[in-house]
């Protein structure tokens, strides 16, 4: 009664006493009149296939207070709850929601995730009833509107799987394991350098980089291109223990080169990256138990160290057994397998099952599947500055994305008689020729002898160069007298410009004064030409990389003052003095 004694007081001062004509006249106050509730369906059935998609709408009229004089409105002090149950009368489980508006709208995922809340059973369809509930206080006995009925058939949301996506998000096959499903999804991976991969949670949920830091090892699951990149794994390809914890928004990679045996088995394994297990082959002289420890050392990659080999910590890696399986640690323990027979034998760590690492001795001898050849590192433009001298394998592309084979470089041109791209250093026959174009773009063609024709080369001077070996692609584009440079100085909230970085004497050089106030939020960046994002160079530890997600953090290392940076883009490194 007080907070209606309140609401009444507020009610007396808000008008004034001028709707009371006489002192006689009373204005009465009488309870919330319920409002009336509508769905806009009355079956839903959820799939993942539409979880993004609004399945149900529910709309509303305001509960009000009524007032004795039609002339007069009372104040809006009423509090909207929205409640939701698996039981008509609301005696089970209720969610409760705060509403401050006339209408509410579910997507799938929202719908299926409430349904899961109030113990709907997944895969069959369960009536589940809505109703609003309004009072005008925490402490007074709410008013309720009609009660909606609506059928919703949940579907089964599996939290303990992640799922590896490709760059297209695509399922690749590999998954992580949640123990508790509770968003730290763990496991083994067989990684190839710079690996890129998204990781999709049994909700729908799609994580990958955080594209707004551009941060390595950070996590975002924004539904939007250019605020969530690809996931990207250091350049060693090799055994990985990779964990993704969506709730701190962070995912490591530890990568380990090798595992040692000791006790009844001495020496190293031998890692199958395909199928993501550590063999070793050896010849038994009897059948019968034996015991064995398996460790080795790490290196960890996370958001500290970013992709940096030199900043990666060293990590212990071992395994103990636990009945069957086999237990990840930093601690060795015995382990105990059968050897089946005499003779040649292959001890196998399969570790391509995440919820179960397995290990086993077979007999004869179990090869790894042979690696694909890796991406090459390095390209080489043959007679690309050479003029109508000889040629030679001193000018690099280097790889920038592995899955389109792509390579990226500056070279100093003077080809009067085109150039071709080799593929091995000091092997004139392993190269692409021209199959079509212009000095400017084409295709290109693994070609050798008298029918082979060069590429076409560009008027002299400084180009960019971008070539697809999977695209069999190629581009050139010609610098201007200026690069430049954006990010330097910026805070988070603070848009970048383009400030120019003149070309120095030597080619392909580019020099010039830079003041550093304060260290730059995201790390700065080379851009080749003015306005355009495409054309980007980050970089680290002196080592330029073309589209490289990291930004250049020497600035958050240095005092505030002026300092000349050197540019030399032929050979993709950068000084800060």
């Amino acid at each position: 009664m007080k907070t209606m004694k309140n609401f009444i007081l507020l009610l007396a001062l808000t008008l004034g006493f001028a709707a009371c004509e006489k002192d006689e006249d009373k204005i009465y106050l009488s309870s919330l009149e319920a409002g009336e509730l509508v769905a806009t369906e009355s079956n839903v059935v959820l799939l993942q296939e539409n979880s993004k998609d609004i399945v149900l709408s529910l709309a509303w009229t305001k509960d009000v207070l009524q007032i004795s004089d039609p002339g007069l409105s009372a104040i809006d002090v009423t509090i909207q709850t929205l409640q939701v149950s698996t039981t008509e009368d609301f005696s089970g489980v209720v969610n409760e929601s705060s509403e401050n508006s006339l209408s509410k709208a579910y997507t799938g995922a929202a719908l299926n995730a409430l349904a899961k809340s109030i113990g709907a059973t997944p895969d069959v369809a369960n009536n589940v009833y809505f109703r609003l509930a309004a009072r005008t206080g925490n402490n007074m006995i709410p008013v309720y509107s009609n009660i909606v009925k609506v059928s919703v058939t949940p579907y089964t949301i599996d939290m303990s799987m992640g799922y590896i996506l490709n760059t297209d998000k695509e399922e690749t096959g590999v998954v992580l394991y949640s123990d508790a499903s509770d968003g730290d999804y763990k496991g083994f991976m067989g990684l190839t350098p710079w690996y890129n991969f998204y990781l999709k949670e049994g909700n729908g949920a799609v994580w990958g980089n955080d594209g707004v830091t551009g941060t390595a090892f950070v996590l975002s699951s924004e539904d939007d291109d250019e605020k969530r990149w690809n996931c990207w794994s250091p350049g060693i390809g090799g055994c990985y223990y990779v964990d993704v914890n969506v709730n701190t928004k962070l995912w490591s990679a530890l990568y380990i080169p090798s595992l040692t045996l000791a006790g009844d088995l001495s020496g190293e394994m031998t890692f199958d990256r395909p199928n993501t297990k550590w063999t070793y082959a050896f010849n038994a002289v009897q059948a019968g138990n034996i015991t064995l420890q398996i460790s080795g050392t790490g290196k960890l990659y996370d958001s500290s160290t970013g992709t940096d080999d030199d900043a990666a910590k060293n990590t212990p890696v071992a395994f103990v057994q636990s009945g069957e399986s086999l237990i990840f640690g930093a601690q060795a323990g015995n382990v105990t397998v059968n050897v089946p027979a005499v003779g040649e034998c292959t001890l196998t760590i399969d570790l391509s099952n995440p919820k179960q690492w397995t290990v086993e001795v077979s007999s004869g001898s179990a090869e790894p599947e042979p690696e694909p050849e890796p991406a090459r590192e390095t390209l080489y433009m043959l007679g690309i500055s050479e003029g109508e001298g000889g040629w030679n394998f001193n000018h690099h592309l280097r790889l920038y994305n592995e899955d389109n084979l792509g390579y990226a470089g500056v070279a100093d041109v003077n080809a009067p008689w085109g150039y071709q791209i080799g593929i091995e250093d000091g092997d004139w026959d392993a190269v692409y020729t021209l199959d079509g174009g212009d000095a400017d773009a084409g295709t290109l063609a693994f070609e050798v002898g008298d029918g082979a024709v060069n590429i076409p080369a560009p008027d002299g001077g400084l180009y960019f160069f971008d070539v697809s070996l999977k695209a069999l692609t190629y581009n050139s584009k010609a610098l201007g007298s200026d690069i430049y440079i954006a990010g330097l100085n910026k805070l988070k909230d603070e848009d970048w410009t383009f400030e120019p970085l003149p070309a120095a004497s030597a080619i392909g050089v580019f020099s010039g004064s830079i003041t550093i106030t304060q260290p730059s939020a995201w790390g700065f960046k080379i851009y080749l030409f003015d306005g355009n994002w495409d054309y980007v160079y980050g970089g680290s530890a002196g080592k330029l990389y073309y589209k490289g997600a990291d930004g250049i953090t020497d600035d958050a290392t240095l005092a505030p003052g002026t300092y000349t940076l050197t540019v030399d883009l032929i050979n993709a490194t950068y000084t800060i003095e």
